[in-house]
């Protein structure tokens, strides 16, 4: 081509034309694409992209170095050129005009495995071809790249119709071909045909998505000139990703079949192709590939409607130049990012790999290491279930100790109010007072309110909640206990030989604590039972302030012209009109009923102030004295041999020792092939 674009690597990471693209002219056109021997000699081909190489090589090689390396299995994407298209697109004609080679055909899916194409221009003019899969090489030529992608595919993706999302790489080395890398991807098909599962519509769709979703991978999509753009499934899906369309491309196919309207649909642009069209015409029959190069130029230049599209928009060649454009663009934006996610992936490699344990060699280091670990489990419960700080779990509100508690014990209060103020129904004020009152009687002076009476009423309040401080401590425990478990797994993650006889002497320790909590708040309930005193002064202010609508009261009772209903705070209205023509003992269970009332709310608040307490005081104990001497009891044993076990690495941490060895490993050697082409791009900066 007339043009040469070079990848100049300034500070902003921009790719820079150095000279002027222009459309050239149809003639210049035709001669840069292939040159004709006088009257049918034999056709020669020239480079579909006659620059860019020198540049786009390493850049191209580092991207496809980390990408054999696996990094994305780091979670760190690559700058990829995804192709996607519906079945009969005509995927394959491009992708072989492209690498001009022979891919295989037939019907259905013929690829039925992501297949990485790595196209490099080199000079040698014997061709190099070959399979990279399942962790070999495997050599073939021309003539036979098609059915060696076959063997392959049915080794990754078994026999039939299936798909596998088991990559497979083609590297083609091979005079004139572009530099470009590019994952084709199985076509999309809606009805399965016999063979294949019912499903493959959304396996295929679940494959696409996959590799399409990344902010760093170019969508190039292959449209039929014949179809609807707007009706094709893999615009569909490419709008789902990249609804401005600022990283798909168009390839319109079979150009020469229907050219009626194509121009007016790759103007119009109604399905957002942001890097926009290239018109192409498929090889047809055994036509070579310089052949149909020299037919898709005169097509473009002598069609009357195929002619009217700018030359910048048609032509296997402009397919090529601008793809590699768009993967030099691509590949640069993403370095700097790239090394970033490297250099965080490595760091938080190596730190958690300093976390897990080294390897123990006698009691002494076992003794150390597990005292740590029960160490670093005290500090932790102390943070969050007495301090309030949850710095090492803020996300996870279950953890949030000190706020979790303070909602149960809030719930408990609330419970207990629902419980102990259960009233009989309004219109019987003062009837249960009465009933006791007459059932205590006995021979003795008058005026005086009889203690047995008020009692006998308070025991039956206090009767009815003694269920409640049970429920919320059983509640409660299962809670700490969950928590403490919890915190004792994790500091003890990396010894897995202590995890079951940790997480047994956690749960004693709970059941233990959880039995003194029981006989301690059966006790407290019990003393209530016993005993009416309280020296708070809420209680006489609270009495005398019932004992004031007392006036009010026998005046209603007295006067049979008044309304039967007395208002009173904390009861409400309430009827008393049965309460008339009964004498004393009315008064008697007045003075009684506001009694128990002020009483009652002294009662509850001391259950539950006494109940906080109780649960401060008895996690405080737990953390700060009993779960040491228990979890030490449990390991060490009888026989103070148990820390022995330590001795021994579990194939778990070694494992993951392991793991994270292989993942620094290749982020570091990832990181050194990313360094070398920053290092070099700089040069070339620094020569312009």
């Amino acid at each position: 081509m007339s043009s040469s674009t070079l990848v100049e690597p300034l500070p902003s990471m921009k790719i820079r034309e150095h000279h002027r693209q222009q459309e050239p002219d149809e003639s210049k056109q035709s001669l840069a694409l292939v040159s004709i021997n006088g009257g049918g000699g034999t056709a020669s081909s020239a480079p579909l992209v006659s620059s860019y190489n020198d540049r786009i090589r390493p850049l191209l090689d580092a991207v496809d170095r980390l990408r054999h390396l696996k990094i994305t299995q780091e979670g760190i994407q690559l700058p990829t050129i995804v192709v996607v298209g519906d079945q009969s697109s005509g995927k394959s004609s491009v992708l072989e005009s492209l690498a001009g080679i022979s891919l295989p055909r037939g019907q259905g899916i013929c690829t039925r495995v992501p297949l990485i194409m790595r196209l490099q221009n080199h000079q040698n003019p014997q061709p190099e071809l070959f399979l990279e899969f399942n962790g070999k090489v495997v050599p073939t030529d021309e003539d036979h790249i098609a059915h060696a992608i076959v063997v392959a595919t049915d080794e990754i993706a078994g026999q039939g119709k299936g798909i596998s999302n088991h990559p497979l790489t083609l590297v083609v080395k091979k005079r004139g071909v572009p530099d470009l890398t590019m994952v084709d991807l199985p076509g999309i098909t809606r009805v399965p045909v016999h063979g294949q599962p019912e499903d493959i519509y959304e396996q295929v769709s679940g494959i696409i998505m996959e590799y399409i979703t990344p902010e760093e991978s170019i969508i190039l999509n292959v449209l039929s000139a014949s179809v609807d753009f707007s009706t094709c499934e893999s615009i569909r899906m490419s709008q789902r990703v990249d609804k401005t369309g600022q990283r798909t491309l168009a390839v319109v196919t079979k150009a020469d079949r229907s050219p009626e309207g194509l121009l007016e649909k790759v103007t119009s642009d109604d399905v957002n192709i942001g890097l926009g069209y290239i018109c192409v015409r498929n090889r047809i029959g055994d036509e070579s590939y310089e052949e149909a190069r020299a037919e898709e130029a005169a097509l473009f230049h002598t069609h009357p409607q195929l002619s009217k599209i700018s030359k910048s928009m048609v032509g296997v060649p402009v397919l090529a130049h601008k793809l590699v454009q768009v993967q030099a663009k691509i590949i640069v934006k993403c370095l700097p990012e790239i090394v970033r996610k490297i250099n965080e992936k490595l760091s938080s490699n190596v730190e958690e790999l300093n976390k897990l344990p080294r390897n123990m060699t006698n009691v002494a280091e076992a003794m150390t290491a597990f005292m740590h670990v029960l160490g670093a489990a005290k500090e932790s419960l102390r943070k969050i279930m007495l301090r309030g700080e949850f710095n090492e779990y803020p996300n996870d509100k279950e953890m949030h100790c000190t706020a979790r508690l303070t909602e149960m014990l809030n719930q408990y209060s609330q419970d207990l109010q629902s419980l102990g103020g259960a009233e009989e129904p309004k219109v019987a004020f003062l009837v249960k007072e009465m009933s006791v009152l007459e059932e205590s009687k006995s021979i003795g002076l008058p005026n005086f309110l009889p203690r047995a009476a008020f009692m006998t009423l308070f025991q039956g309040k206090v009767n009815a909640l003694s269920l409640a401080p049970v429920e919320f401590l059983d509640k409660m425990w299962s809670y700490i206990e969950k928590v403490v478990v919890a915190v004792l797994m994790q500091k003890a993650e990396n010894y897995p030989q202590l995890l079951s006889s940790t997480r047994k002497a956690a749960q004693n320790l709970v059941a233990t604590n959880k039995h003194k909590s029981v006989a301690w708040v059966t006790d407290m309930v019990e003393m209530e039972k016993v005993s009416d005193y309280t020296c708070h002064p809420d209680y006489s202010a609270s009495w005398n302030k019932l004992m004031s609508h007392q006036k009010e009261f026998k005046e209603i009772l007295g006067d049979p012209n008044r309304a039967p209903r007395l208002n009173m705070e904390g009861f409400g209205v309430v009827e008393v009109g049965h309460l008339r023509s009964l004498g004393v003992v009315v008064q008697e269970a007045f003075d009684i009923k506001m009694r128990l009332t002020a009483y009652w709310k002294i009662v509850l608040r001391r259950m539950v102030d006494f109940m906080a307490l109780h649960l401060l005081f008895t996690i405080q104990n737990l953390i700060n004295r009993d779960m040491e001497a228990e979890i030490i009891n449990e390991i060490v044993g009888a026989q103070g041999n148990g820390l022995e076990k330590m001795l021994e690495e579990s194939p778990g941490v070694a494992e993951k020792k392991e793991r994270l060895k292989n993942s620094i490993r290749l982020l570091n050697e990832s990181k050194e092939v990313v360094s070398n082409i920053m290092d070099q791009i700089s040069a070339l900066s620094m020569g312009k």
